[in-house]
């Protein structure tokens, strides 16, 4: 009897592969945002909802347009973004993770309410500081020491499905002192910083150092976590603001239209996930 109960217990033991670190058997999407606005919109999509709180951050399973997916909301900043990262990567197992959420316009062409489809995130604050100017960089995998790469690069395929499928997207259109305009969506440099920006000179030095189109607060530290873990990612953002002296009032006009924009477009994306895994 003790022969036979013991070996049930093994062979139960054996069939969770979520005890052993192992992925699941069915594709899971992986979904972070930074502030409540940012995944409200997903929640109410999603069916099968099943809640885990894991060290004081809330996980929510289920399906969203067919695909098994886990949202969590981060907070805003690297750690907490890194933080969350760790748990969903080492709790779920996911096989891409995909950010939406809002951020500061630093492309001059780029007004409130467009889009920015992140092709690689890295920091502007990490490096020296020097008297006249900051010397970004490279950060350092805290276990081999190595230098990690300046640029986070995002995943090649999720940038090329987010890209076609936002050409069939509706966005709401952005209201605005010239009558309004429906969102241009690009691809660019996405940079991080624990910072609120709200100067033209930081975004126009963005801008030539760093090619960027878009600066926020949390993106390159879940690209450092993903990529020191082979995880793919993508970081897709839309402009609440252009990052100048205006950034707190544009906040209060366009955060909503910007983050229902971005969760539209990351919920056109998983349901092309979904399509493709069919196939």
């Amino acid at each position: 009897m003790v022969k036979r109960t013991l070996s049930f217990a093994i062979t139960i033991i054996l069939s969770c592969p979520l005890l052993f670190g192992q992925a699941p058997a069915n594709p899971v999407t992986a979904i972070l945002g930074a502030f409540p606005p940012e995944m409200n919109i997903l929640q109410e999509q999603i069916q099968q909802k099943k809640d885990t709180v894991i060290q004081q951050v809330r996980f929510t399973q289920g399906l969203l347009n067919g695909r098994q997916v886990v949202l969590a909301q981060t907070g805003m900043g690297k750690v907490n973004a890194a933080m969350t990262t760790t748990l969903m990567l080492e709790h779920f197992h996911p096989h891409e993770l995909l950010f939406t959420g809002i951020a500061g316009g630093v492309n001059p062409r780029l007004s409130p309410g467009d889009l920015v489809i992140g092709t690689a995130v890295t920091y502007h604050d990490y490096g020296t500081l020097t008297p006249d100017s900051m010397l970004l960089r490279p950060t350092h995998n805290p276990f081999t020491l190595q230098e990690n790469p300046v640029f986070f690069t995002c995943d090649t395929g999720l940038v090329q499905t987010a890209r076609s499928v936002s050409k069939q997207v509706t966005f709401f259109k952005i209201n605005d002192r010239n009558g309004g305009h429906q969102p241009a969506v690009v691809a660019g440099i996405i940079v991080t910083g624990d910072v609120f920006v709200a100067s033209s000179p930081a975004t126009q030095k963005f801008r030539r150092q760093l090619g960027a189109e878009a600066t926020e607060m949390e993106g390159a530290a879940i690209g450092q976590v993903c990529w020191q873990q082979h995880v793919p990612f993508l970081v897709i953002r839309s402009l609440s603001d252009n990052a100048s002296s205006n950034a707190a009032s544009e906040v209060r006009t366009f955060y909503q239209v910007a983050a229902n924009n971005s969760a539209s477009l990351v919920m056109a994306l998983v349901a092309a996930l979904h399509h493709a895994e069919q196939e």
